[in-house]
């Protein structure tokens, strides 16, 4: 009785095990399931996402972002103004002002009697209206006033020059430089600042300084490339450009269309990264947290990563999507044409050289067109890290009036794509 005893707890210890071992396997074998039905194993934001691996939603015909930055260059301190107004600055044009982010320091751009209507120069002025320095040397013009900027640290200056056309000196007679008694040459006093060499371009090239202005060199120094544009990344690591050939700039200004560049990223020690083969006449913009950057090549979106290790980028083809939402466009917004007259005498064709009537031709259908409203993407906004607006429009920039019409803004919904775990 006892050894059968014994037995019976032997056994259903052994069965207990049993049971506890086959639980645990069944509970790691379900929660091991439900991770891979449940496919929650996704970045938190979408900073984390490559640009390959985004999904988006396609909203034609929105309305434009809230707090849509101006596109008026022409902003100037009232302070920095009364000093050119004051100061024996008469030959100086102010053509706007940019202030630093803490908003101690302020840029003065201004056009002198010297300088073509489209070169410019910089000084540097405190808050208060108070002259500091010169910043551009004698042998850089200033070009794209629109583009001159602080880092947003406020720690640079950045701007793009080529170097500057000076015209050849006539030569001086000797009489002139001799005093009336005779003897050498009187030097004539000089006023212009000191400044340390700094090398110049026959192409626009990219410039950056301190906050003071000091040490100015080039960020950029390939001669007959043409940056014409760059934006710094809100948290300051980069920045991206545009820039495009001589005569592709060329090209563009003859059919009055804007300049069009290929993308790249530059970090402040001067390195750079092409991030497209393409031009594009939609300037970049930065996501809000600075990990991508979005333009457009005609009627595709494209994004491309910018702090990754394996960068990635993606092409999103909206083509027939936008043409689609222009036939909706227009069939809600445009005037339809006026219906034919029911008047039958006016829809017959006489013959006058015939003694009888002939019936007119049957009119041979019209091929479909494009619908007007159905234009390229020439801007691009990024106000919040899933929301990536863009507007269509036809631009040409006639030497009378800039024309710029069928204005429309659309909107990109971004969000990771689904992952398949293995």
């Amino acid at each position: 009785m006892g050894t059968d005893q014994s037995l019976l707890t032997r056994d259903r210890k052994t069965t207990s095990s049993f049971i506890l071992t086959i639980s645990a396997i069944l509970v790691l074998a379900v929660s091991c399931k439900t991770v891979i039905e449940r496919q929650d194993v996704r970045p938190r934001i979408l900073r984390d996402v490559p640009a390959q691996n985004l999904a988006y939603r396609f909203d034609p015909d929105v309305s434009p972002p809230a707090d849509l930055k101006s596109d008026d260059a022409s902003d100037k301190s009232a302070a920095v103004q009364n000093d050119f107004n004051t100061k024996q600055r008469q030959n100086d044009a102010l053509l706007r002002t940019v202030e630093s982010p803490d908003g101690r320091r302020v840029l003065a751009l201004y056009g002198t009697a010297d300088e073509p209507s489209s070169a410019f120069r910089i000084d540097l002025y405190n808050s208060e209206g108070q002259f500091l320095r010169n910043v551009i040397p004698p042998t850089i013009s200033c070009v794209f006033p629109e583009t001159v900027t602080w880092s947003p640290d406020g720690s640079l200056i950045n701007f793009i020059a080529h170097k500057r056309a000076l015209p050849s000196p006539s030569p001086t007679p000797i009489e002139d430089t001799l005093p009336e008694t005779g003897g050498s040459p009187v030097p004539s006093p000089s006023v212009a600042p000191a400044f340390a060499p700094v090398a110049s371009f026959d192409t626009e090239q990219i410039y950056i300084a301190n906050r003071d202005g000091y040490d100015l060199k080039p960020l950029t120094s390939r001669e007959g490339l043409i940056y014409f544009y760059f934006a710094w990344a809100p948290d300051g690591h980069a920045m991206v450009a545009l820039a495009c050939k001589e005569d592709e700039w060329n090209a563009r200004e003859r059919q009055y269309r804007s300049p069009a560049g290929r993308p790249r990223l530059i970090q402040p020690d001067g390195t750079e990264r092409l991030l497209d083969d393409g031009l594009t006449d939609a300037l970049p913009v930065w996501s809000p947290d600075s990990s991508k950057v979005a333009t457009a090549f005609d009627t595709d979106v494209a994004i491309y990563d910018a702090v990754n290790n394996k960068p990635t980028q993606a092409r999103l083809p909206l083509g027939d999507r936008l043409l689609s939402a222009s036939v909706t466009y227009e069939e809600k917004t445009v005037i339809k044409k006026a219906e034919p007259s029911k008047n039958p005498t006016q829809n017959t064709t006489k013959n006058t050289n015939s003694k009888s009537a002939t019936a007119s031709p049957t009119p041979t259908p019209t091929q479909p067109t494009t619908p007007a409203s159905f234009n390229p993407i020439v801007r691009v906004e990024w106000p919040a890290p899933e929301r990536l607006y863009f507007q269509t429009a036809y631009v040409r920039l006639m030497p009378s009036e800039a024309i710029n019409t069928f204005q429309r803004w659309h909107l990109l919904t971004l969000s990771p794509q689904a992952a398949v775990l293995k």
